[in-house]
């Protein structure tokens, strides 16, 4: 495997000196497309919030922001992810607002019904099992919770396709297969929306 191969790789799991300098780029490189993906979440109300997939911890401290009143529990697999938002998010961290575990999508360290908004953004590509692991964030949401996902691939685009050939275990979704997956999972209402000009899809789910 190449150095290119190997650096972009690390959008699964951040690890190593290559992980550090992945995580680093993380917030920055998908800041535009998670906000854009946030537009969406108007008039959603939240109190407790599941952040999946937290990377370098950028987008739990815009959903803070977001959500003043909220508090946000992040999760990563990977365990520098981890250790970054809680640095980058380390005064909510401080206040009690936020607070970041290492565990895996397919079982979530959470009660039933613990928040009611989950939020995934640039990660689903890697979950083993999308059905199980959906059932799952539908399990930690309360009734009426939403679920929103937002991907830079709407599981066509070119590039998309591209990094799915050389990412091992990556795979780009289209929004049937996502609203599929999440149907079968137990959520009950399943919205698409697809930016006007780039390959970017945000799926918004109740359940």
């Amino acid at each position: 495997m190449g150095l290119f191969a190997k650096f972009v790789s690390q959008t699964r799991k951040p690890e190593g000196v290559l992980g550090k300098l992945m995580i680093n780029g993380m917030n920055g490189g998908h800041a535009k497309l998670a906000d854009w993906g946030m537009t969406f979440l108007e008039g959603v109300p939240a109190s407790d919030i599941a952040e999946l997939g937290c990377g370098g911890g950028r987008n739990a401290g815009e959903l803070l922001r977001r959500y003043p009143g909220a508090r946000v529990t992040a999760l990563d697999y990977s365990a520098l992810s981890v250790e970054k938002t809680l640095r980058y998010n380390k005064a909510a961290v401080a206040a009690g607002r936020c607070s970041a575990v290492r565990a895996s999508v397919e079982t979530l360290p959470f009660e039933n019904g613990a928040f009611d908004l989950a939020t995934a953004f640039e990660t689903v590509y890697f979950w083993p099992g999308l059905e199980k692991c959906f059932a799952e964030v539908c399990r930690v949401l309360r009734k009426g919770g939403r679920f929103l996902i937002c991907n830079e691939s709407d599981g066509t685009d070119e590039a998309g396709l591209k990094y799915e050939k050389i990412i091992e275990g990556m795979k780009c979704h289209t929004a049937p297969q996502l609203a599929a997956a999440l149907s079968l999972a137990g959520f009950s209402e399943v919205r698409s929306e697809r930016h006007p000009e780039k390959p970017w899809l945000t799926v918004v789910a109740k359940k």
